[in-house]
């Protein structure tokens, strides 16, 4: 028979790939993966041998029949009565000759004493230690001799977990201190505060310092909520469609490879050709549902990347055959790898000339992933998405490899999920798009994410249909929360809207005061401040920061960040999703600010008090756009830098003295020019003796305003005549020079 797919071979025979490939690991045959070729002949006796063996275990695990059973013992003979030097198990309390007859009633009986311990004393080799004789006060004599109690070093004390953002009451409390004590600690620090004031994180450490107390700064990211986790019985549990990332490089194929899967066009209403933001996306397939995550290739979305793969079951990478592996490649391998899910390879546009496919299968197998036409675990799919080839088999390699993963869950356990992507619509509020991922979704459930809340007033699934109910591994769309949430966020739903209010409240209150505590953190004296701006120190760029959603948000503002700030910062005053509203100009107008809106426009009212107040409002569609003119704009804000340029040097060859112009330097050109309007400097022996403007310059018996090199003029010092034979005068020229960040 001719070589057969693992998971073909175990499809034919009715059973599982997990199952077929356990039965040819107890034959020795070697076979990683599902989608590992294996002879079909030995693959059949593989499952024989599985199936004989299991009813050899079976029958050896019967009992034996009851004719088998071992004949009962026989009484024992009494045991013989102890010697006195053995001093045997059982010792004689009381003597007596026994009855005639063996102990009738009219005869003494014999009591006996069973010490347990003897037999165990003739091994160990003697009677049991004999006790200290008692003292007149009834105590006994410890002996002599004693060993000393093992020390026990003391375990170092846990650091007390302080919140970022505490009151001083709240720090007073967890350190054991009495609140008078750290409000004089705090002044002698030359910080007055009051018992309800938020403390910096510094000042928080310097205060354990002071009392030698071991702390450790807990911020809101730290006491991210974990899932809640179900003692769930087995027959509880159903299948859930695998959640699959569409991870890789830019411009390698990722929209379209999903489009062609599910038959839509997202990638022509994209910016750029660019995926701005995460979606979900279900496809059917053989009568199963898969989940898509499709999240952004571009380099500024490497953390929306990141939240993908941890939501994931499958990551899917994928790479162009005629490109090859690049960085942001390597960049999602890694985050899947970080992730721990499987790794599954579609080699894209295998239709266009030059492609290599094997070229990215040698590529990869140096990272790691190695082929398992080669002997390895990984597979590979070539597929086009152009021309639809392969997609059938890669949906096939997706099922398979989440069949191995054996994804379940319980459909009756209080709902969870993630947060996908969040965005404000002037029309239905707030839009959270959730991927459940235990439990069960329906229109009127209390849901909290981080510090909002809600409760469901609708549901869509991807294709814009209202659903009352969603279940394990399905995206919706859900209305009903107080506000945009974080993409990424925990979702969870709770008894009652009081207690999803409460949870969300707490949660709020804390970003708050951690938030209070980074401007504390920045706050400088006014004296401080002055000195800087006169020293030309610092300088700082406000912006008013504005998207469509929640990812955008985000990758703006690590994108930002990646600017160069040594000489210019950047202060993002305000950042939210939505339109650019009249808050938001009157803000920024208050605030010198300027304010950048991604995918969004300014509203009517907006755009009129931008023109009224002179705020500078500007709307992108790409993202490195936005750092560009930022760049600009901050190079404008840097002064201009004054930069010497020498023109040339002359050497004072004669001095001569009249009585009327004073000094007269008769010099020879040995650099460059000397020109009229050059500032001039004397040096003598090396050393800088004066720096000044010239009085006149001549040669022969004009005034000239420029004298060429190897020729000679008599030059006159403003206000210097202290000039000798053998100096040489520098003339040189400074300039404005705008500065630029790099």
């Amino acid at each position: 028979m001719a070589k057969k797919r693992v998971h073909e071979i175990a499809k034919a025979q009715g059973l599982s790939s997990k199952e077929l490939l356990a039965a040819l690991k107890g034959a020795g045959i070697e076979a990683k993966a599902a989608a590992s070729s294996v002879e079909e002949a030995d693959a059949l006796k593989a499952i024989a041998a599985a199936k004989g063996d299991g009813g050899a275990a079976t029958a050896t695990k019967q009992k034996p029949p009851a004719a088998a059973k071992p004949a009962a013992k026989p009484a024992a003979k009494p045991p013989p009565p102890p010697s006195k030097a053995s001093k045997g198990p059982v010792r004689q309390a009381e003597k007596a000759s026994p009855a005639p007859g063996g102990g009738g009633a009219s005869g003494k009986k014999r009591r006996v004493v069973i010490d347990s311990q003897a037999a165990r004393r003739d091994q160990m080799g003697g009677p049991p230690p004999q006790r200290p004789p008692r003292r007149r006060g009834g105590r006994r004599r410890r002996p002599l001799l004693e060993e000393p109690p093992p020390k026990v070093e003391a375990a170092e004390p846990e650091a007390t977990k302080v919140p970022s953002g505490a009151t001083v009451r709240e720090v007073a409390e967890l350190l054991g201190l009495g609140s008078a004590e750290v409000i004089k600690k705090l002044m002698t620090m030359g910080e007055m505060a009051t018992l309800t004031q938020t403390l910096t994180d510094e000042s928080v450490k310097a205060i354990a310092d002071e009392y030698d107390r071991k702390i450790e700064i807990v911020t809101t990211a730290d006491e991210e909520p974990e899932a809640p986790q179900f003692d769930d019985a087995e027959e509880s549990l159903i299948d859930r469609p695998p959640v699959v990332t569409i991870m890789g490089h830019v411009d390698h194929g990722k929209t379209s490879l999903l489009d062609a899967i599910r038959e839509t066009e997202v990638a022509a209403g994209e910016a750029g050709g660019i995926t701005q933001h995460i979606g979900a996306y279900q496809v059917h397939h053989e009568a199963k549902t898969i989940t898509f995550l499709d999240t952004p290739g571009h380099a500024a979305f490497t953390a929306m990347r990141a939240r993908g793969a941890k939501v994931t079951d499958i990551a899917v990478v994928v790479v162009a055959a005629d490109d090859g592996v690049m960085p942001q490649t390597k960049e999602a391998i890694d985050h899947a790898r970080a992730a721990d899910v499987p790794i599954l390879i579609a080699v894209n546009k295998i239709d266009v000339e030059g492609a290599q496919p094997d070229r990215v299968r040698n590529e990869l197998a140096s990272d790691g992933l190695t082929p398992e036409d080669w002997g390895g675990d990984t597979v590979y799919c070539d597929v086009s998405a152009k021309t639809r080839e392969g997609l059938g088999n890669l949906l096939d390699m997706i099922l398979l490899v989440s069949e191995l993963e054996e994804l379940g869950a319980n459909p009756d356990a209080p709902a969870s999920g993630t947060v996908i992507e969040s965005r404000l619509d002037p029309g239905r509020g707030p839009v959270v798009s959730i991927l459940v991922q235990r439990g069960t979704l329906k229109v009127g459930d209390s849901l909290v994410a981080g510090p909002q809340w809600g409760r469901v007033r609708a549901m869509h699934d991807f294709t814009g249909e209202r659903v009352q109910s969603a279940g394990p591994g399905m995206p919706v769309e859900a209305l009903g929360f107080d506000g945009v949430c974080e993409a990424g966020e925990f979702v969870q739903a709770v008894d009652g809207d009081r207690r999803a209010r409460q949870l969300a409240q707490e949660r709020a209150n804390r970003l708050k005061t951690e938030a209070l505590a980074r401007r504390q953190a920045r706050k400088v004296s006014l004296e401080e401040v002055f000195s800087r701006v006169q020293e030309g120190e610092i300088k700082e760029l406000d912006i008013v920061l504005k998207a469509d959603v929640a990812g955008s948000l985000e990758a703006l503002q690590d994108e930002i960040a990646k600017v160069p700030q040594e000489q210019v910062g950047i202060s993002i005053i305000h950042s939210q999703t939505g339109g650019i509203n009249e808050s938001d100009v009157m803000l920024a107008a208050a605030s010198d600010a300027i304010i950048i809106g991604f995918n969004v426009r300014p509203l009517a009212d907006a755009r009129r008090a931008a023109e009224r107040e002179g705020v500078d409002v500007r709307t992108y569609s790409v993202i490195y756009k936005v750092t560009e003119d930022l760049r600009n704009a901050m190079e404008g804000m840097l002064e201009a830098v004054e930069v010497e340029e020498t023109v040339g040097e002359a050497e004072i060859k004669q001095t001569f003295k009249a009585s009327k112009v004073g000094r007269i330097a008769g010099c020879i050109v040995t650099d460059g020019r000397v020109t009229r309007d050059a500032s001039v400097r004397l040096i003598r022996e090396g050393t800088v003796t004066w720096e000044g403007k010239l009085g006149s310059l001549r040669r022969f018996k004009d005034n000239v305003q420029e004298v060429e090199e190897g020729q000679e003029c008599g030059i006159v010092l403003d206000g210097y005549a202290d000039v000798k034979e053998g100096d040489v005068l520098e003339f040189f020229k400074t300039k404005q020079v705008e500065q630029t960040l790099e």
